[in-house]
């Protein structure tokens, strides 16, 4: 599986607008802008890449449903529960 992207590359400046109390609030408690923003991103990131993941295999998905629930699971008879 594809990594959603490079961990190891090196960080880079960026400048960014940001709401001025938003902001104030935030320093004020010690809250580290730029590590709160990869963890946003990297969760922003794979959310998108889940979607596109689920568009793409919509129609493998539906069809494998499709054929288990007409002839079950490959080891439903073993199933003790």
């Amino acid at each position: 599986m594809e990594t959603l992207y490079n961990y190891d590359a090196p960080k880079k400046p960026t400048n960014l607008s940001v709401n001025s109390d938003l902001l104030k609030k935030t320093k004020a408690l010690n809250i580290n802008l730029s590590a709160t923003l990869e963890q946003a991103l990297r969760a922003k990131l794979a959310t998108t890449a889940e979607k596109k993941w689920k568009k793409e295999n919509k129609r493998a998905i539906q069809t494998y449903n499709e054929f288990v629930e007409v002839n079950g699971l490959f080891a439903d008879e073993y199933r003790t529960f």
